[in-house]
């Protein structure tokens, strides 16, 4: 799929998420809600890391294009140590190393780990990385249009202001982990979250998404992973575009207004 639907699909997820918590009675503060959507927005665009034409190429200059090229024969790398016989032979990394559950997992406990130790100056630059992202998938025609720093500092300002919201007691810092100095460990929840809701989307379209790696599958290490092909579409199509993206705006705004208990 493309970044805008991938974004509004990774919010759409946290919210229902929220909703669900509602439902069993443990509803979650709404700036661990508005956070957690937005973190999950922007990690729903992460995986494309391996791709150089990805909205996350471009959206913080030169650092996040040098990441992308190295993320991407990395995962090449990876792809050619693990490869069996019956994987299809490769050029680039694309859709393979990030696009793992293995990888979901590692990427959120690593966030997870550095808002725990890091303080606040981690739990910030962790908000600001997705929101600068998420600006870029939801809002997307207007990024295009806007310069970079102008999205950087909506991204800032944004991190900044949530970040005092939970920092506030009860507002959300201890938040399902409740132990002391566990404060912001579930930061890394709504990051895994969104790495997932990304490949479950990839693996909608023609191409498949390897997500079990390194599960092997049918004597496939990388065996793309996918609804029957019939049922498949093409990145950027009209069933994205037209049936799929206001679904999950559809959805997120149910799933938002059943998190805050008003449906």
């Amino acid at each position: 799929m493309m970044g805008p639907a991938h974004s509004l699909s990774g919010a759409a997820g946290w919210l229902g998420v929220g909703a669900l918590a509602t439902a069993a009675g443990h509803p979650m503060p709404w700036p661990v809600l508005v956070a957690g959507a937005f973190i999950c927005a922007g990690a729903a665009l992460a995986p494309d890391l391996d791709h150089k034409a990805a909205t996350i190429s471009r959206s913080f200059g030169p650092i996040s294009k040098t990441l992308c090229e190295v993320t991407d024969k990395l995962s090449f790398a990876v792809y050619k140590a693990t490869r069996m016989p019956a994987d299809s032979r490769r050029t680039g990394g694309h859709r393979t190393l990030t696009h793992t559950w293995l990888w979901a997992v590692l990427v959120g406990l690593g966030a997870s780990v550095l808002a725990v130790f890091g303080g606040r100056w981690a739990v910030l630059f962790i908000l600001f990385v997705h929101m600068v992202l998420a600006v870029e998938g939801l809002l997307w025609r207007a990024a295009r249009v806007s310069s970079d720093i102008l999205v950087w500092l909506l991204g800032g300002t944004s991190a900044w202001i949530l970040a005092d919201f939970l920092a506030e007691p009860g507002k959300g810092a201890d938040w399902l982990f409740t132990a002391p100095g566990q404060e912001y460990l579930w930061l890394g929840l709504p990051i895994v979250l969104g790495a997932l809701i990304h490949d479950i989307g990839d693996a909608l379209t023609v191409s498949g998404c390897p997500i079990l790696w390194p599960i092997p599958v049918r004597r496939k290490r990388w065996y793309p992973v996918g609804p029957p092909k019939p049922m498949r579409f093409r990145a950027g199509s009209w069933v994205e575009l037209k049936v799929l993206m206001p679904v999950f705006m559809l959805l997120g705004g149910a799933c938002g207004l059943g998190a805050l208990g008003i449906l």
